[in-house]
């Protein structure tokens, strides 16, 4: 059931990016995560090589971390690419 509600979202993602978007263009990535450096160091290697602006800033607690990421990118595929791939990472939350 996950795999298709996510499948569903990717689709209506690609759809809303086609419209609103001109590609190449800069996408804003954000995620939560627990802060636990090798989770951050994940999510920074799925962007090493692509010339992201990568900001993390800690909760006021310490326990999570937001990671934003701006990276330019060819087309809504690619940014859809990189939500997968960072989707592997156990834990982690798209924003």
């Amino acid at each position: 059931m996950e795999d298709k509600k996510s499948e569903d979202f990717y689709i209506r993602l690609k759809e809303q990016l086609q419209i609103t978007t001109v590609w190449p263009s800069n996408y804003l990535y954000k995620f939560i995560v627990l802060t636990e450096i090798e989770k951050i160091q994940q999510i920074h290697s799925i962007f090493d090589n692509a010339g992201a602006v990568i900001e993390s800033k800690k909760s006021k607690n310490g326990k999570y971390t937001s990671v934003s990421i701006t990276v330019n990118l060819k087309n809504p595929d690619e940014v859809i690419k990189k939500y997968k791939e960072v989707g592997e990472i156990p834990g982690v939350i798209s924003l």
